[in-house]
């Protein structure tokens, strides 16, 4: 895919949602920080169901870290896998708090080195909260970039390797959110929706899906 097409994707993405935002309800660093780590193998919806009713009572990591792993499982056992995360949660807290006053790091190796928090987790905080222009590659990101031809790789490392290369500067920050939100409700996995997607006359998936028969 060459350079002018490649603009005019990221151009027609930007005129559908000039805004584009994290599905994810926060109003903190530390409350986007919790609830992406919770979002791995969840939905948004899941998540900010769970949130609704904990950061109510707990939003800090004093707060959260009071409550302990039992008192966190009970928030979010509608959740997968909310054992582990219960158990990330509370070490990240007492983390935090330990080494960082506080303090959610604006920092990529700080972040990582909290538990249950990986590459993807510390580029969405840092395009997020921080507005670093990085790309956080999930499953619809690495969908959207290999299927369209926008950033082809054989992994999510390459795949953000080749974003960060081939995305013109005015559009790296919002990036993410269009490619996670296009993947997530038009270029779905099992059957992409080409039949209204702006982007379909750029793209260079073959073949193209027809509509579902009436």
């Amino acid at each position: 895919m060459n350079a002018n097409k490649r603009r005019a994707i990221f151009e027609t993405l930007q005129e559908l949602n000039p805004h584009p935002a994290t599905e994810l309800e926060y109003t903190t660093p530390f409350e986007l920080l919790i609830a992406v780590m919770l979002s791995a193998q969840a939905t948004d919806v899941s998540v900010n169901k769970a949130m609704r009713t904990m950061f109510p009572v707990a939003n800090t990591p004093q707060s959260i870290f009071a409550l302990g792993e039992e008192g966190v499982a009970g928030y979010i056992k509608t959740i997968g896998l909310y054992r582990t995360k219960a158990k990330n949660v509370i070490a990240t807290c007492r983390i935090l708090l330990d080494r960082f006053g506080g303090e959610v790091p604006d920092d990529r190796e700080a972040l990582e080195s909290l538990p249950g928090v990986g590459r993807k987790t510390a580029n969405v905080i840092l395009n997020t909260a921080f507005g670093h222009p990085v790309i956080a590659v999930d499953t619809h990101i690495f969908r959207v970039a290999n299927r369209t031809g926008l950033a082809p790789g054989k992994d999510v490392r390459a795949v953000e390797i080749a974003l960060e290369k081939f995305t013109p500067a005015a559009f790296q920050h919002d990036a993410h959110h269009w490619l996670i939100l296009h993947g997530r409700y038009v270029c779905k996995a099992r059957r992409p929706e080409c039949w209204h997607c702006a982007i379909e006359p750029l793209c260079e998936y073959r073949p193209k899906t027809p509509p579902p028969e009436l």
